[in-house]
Parts: structure tokens; sequence; C-alpha cells
């Protein structure tokens, strides 16, 4: 073998050599800054734990109800019961609908978090209600237990009196009509937003200027979204605008449909008036219409529904933006 290719030999592996230890001193060095940089954060979330929590869970049961007043030409009522707590209305849970009963057995839990410091100032809302798909919800009746009475070393289980409903704490922000439509052979969700009433008033007119928007949620993301004409001057909108998503049966299983009622404004920003979900998540009425939508394919459904604060709906879906990775289209 001739000299020179010794040499070259010889060098390339001390080349190699050095690479290797470049390569550990490189990744030695940014596995201890990554420590450090972690460090302090470790050092504050610690310093935070104090071994107790300020939050409760508290589970609701509502078992059933018993002489119920007749709400319907026919001598019965379709009562449902809805639960929320007070002042901190942030959610509300609603039980199934019993049909064609004046003596309804529920048998639900529902679970809320509720502050420690807030506990003996907060009261248990459970609100009777006769459903109706096509006009408001009649209230039969509401219970409210004040939490700071109760003894927490017992399960509470009683027959209490209904009460005739406060409207202390209810904020009308109006009702939204809209029809749903999904046929699964062509993949197709067909939302007709028909009309709303008696919307909150948010111009200094003591008018509004309407209009919706239909937003798809898919896996907890922002996905799709088309919005109606702007109706001028009213709290009384007649839309009756119709949108078709594309929307495969296996996707229909994890969406949410938000319908968001919005007032118009020329030269400031727009205002919520008032919000409602739809889908896998959804509870209640909302639940009943999305559930009688997918029981019957290729059928509209139209149904009313009360509106509620955007940051009670938000607080509940808790969306996420989707990411959009950008694309450039080159030739090479």
């Amino acid at each position: 073998m001739p000299r020179w290719a010794i040499y070259t030999i010889f060098a390339v592996i001390i080349l190699l050599f050095l690479v290797c230890i470049i390569w550990v001193f490189v990744k030695y060095c940014c596995k201890s800054k990554k420590k450090r940089k972690n460090k302090p954060d470790h050092q504050i979330n610690l310093q935070g734990v104090t071994g107790s929590t300020t939050t409760s869970l508290l589970t609701v049961g509502i078992k059933q109800a018993a002489a119920l007043p007749a709400m319907d030409l026919g001598g019965t009522s379709d009562p449902y019961v809805k639960v929320y707590i007070t002042p901190n209305k942030s959610k509300t849970f609603e039980t199934k609908v019993y049909r064609k009963t004046l003596n309804p057995v529920f048998n639900e839990h529902f679970t809320f978090e509720i502050d420690k410091a807030e506990l003996n100032e907060s009261t248990v809302v459970m609100k009777v209600f006769d459903f109706d798909r096509f006009s408001k919800h009649d209230v039969i009746g509401e219970l409210r237990l004040q939490l700071g009475t109760i003894d927490w070393n017992h399960v509470i289980e009683e027959w209490k009196n209904l009460s005739e409903p406060s409207k202390s704490e209810d904020i009308i922000l109006g009702e939204i009509c809209f029809s749903l439509r999904y046929v699964p052979t062509t993949s197709k969700l067909t939302v007709v937003i028909l009309e709303a009433k008696n919307l909150k008033s948010m111009d200094l007119g003591g008018s509004s200027d309407p209009y919706v928007k239909v937003q798809l949620a898919l896996d907890k993301k922002k996905w799709k979204r088309k919005k109606t004409s702007v109706k001028k001057c009213t709290q009384n909108p007649y839309f009756n605008e119709s949108f078709t998503f594309v929307v495969s049966f296996e996707q229909i299983q994890r969406l949410q449909l938000v319908i968001s009622v919005w007032d118009h404004d020329k030269f400031t920003r727009n205002d919520a008036i008032g919000k409602i979900f739809l889908g896998c998540d959804a509870t209640g009425n909302q639940q009943r219409h999305w559930a009688d939508m997918l029981s019957n394919p290729r059928k509209p459904v139209a149904q009313w529904h009360n509106l509620f604060s955007s940051e009670q709906v938000d607080s509940i879906l808790e969306l996420k933006h989707s990411v959009r990775i950008p694309f450039i289209n080159k030739n090479f």
C-alpha cells in the first residue's frame, strides 16, 4: 500500500474520532442547558403545592318527582330538571325528558367543582320544566338548597316541595329556532337557521342588528364556520338561511355544533348576544335535538333553544384554534 494511502486512512480515522468527541460534547451541553432551564419552573411548581386544594366536588342527585301539575292539554307533562349553582352560574346540567308523566323517576347525578371559600354562600337550584319542542318550555317549579346549611358528614336524601320560580338571576338572552338534517350516504350536515325571538337589546335605541354564526368544532378544535346575513333593528329576526357542511359519519361522532347570535356594529366590535352548542358533549335539550337528528337520517328536525351566555358555553367547550400549516407551491 502506498504511503499516501496510509496517511489518508490515518487522517480519516482521526477525523471520525474528533467528530464523535464533538457530538458527545454538544449533546451533553444541550442536555445540561435544558435541565438548567427547566429547574426554576419545577421549583415554582413545588412551592405552589400546599398539600391541600381550594376546590371541592359536589354531587347533586335528582331521584324523582311526584304529583307534578299538568302543563299540557292532555292532562300530563313532559318534565325534566335543570340543575345549577348560584351565584357563580358557570355550569348547568339537565336531566332527560320523561314523556307524558306527572311522576317521573330520574335517578341522575351531576358533579360540580366549587371553591371551598364560596361553599357557604352558594345555593343549588333545581328547576323543573315542561318540555315543548316548538315553544318556550314552561317552568313547573323549583327547589333552592343553601349549601351553608348542610351537614356534610351525611348524605342528604329527602323530599322537598317545589316553590314558585325566582327570576332574580335569570338573564333573558333570547331564543333561536333552527333545523338539523344529516344524510350519512352523502356525508352532508345541513343547518337551517330559521328565526330568533326576544333577543337581548344591544343598541342604545333598544334594539339589535342580529346575525348568526354557525361553527363546527372537531375534537375540541375550531374547524368550519359560516354566518347569516345581518337583520337591521330587530329583536325578532327571521333568517331562513341554509348551510351545508361535508362531515363524514366517523367525524359526526366527535363533532360539536356551535350556534351563536351576534349584534353587528359598523364602527365597533360586534357583540355576542348568546350561544348554544350541540353534539357529542351536549346535554339536555341540545343533546336531545342532536340525537333526534342522528336517529332520523335525511329528515329535517327543527327545535327552539334558549340562548346561554358566551362565557358559560366557552368555559364548557374550551375550544382550541385549529393549526393550519402554510403550503408554498414551488417547482423544483
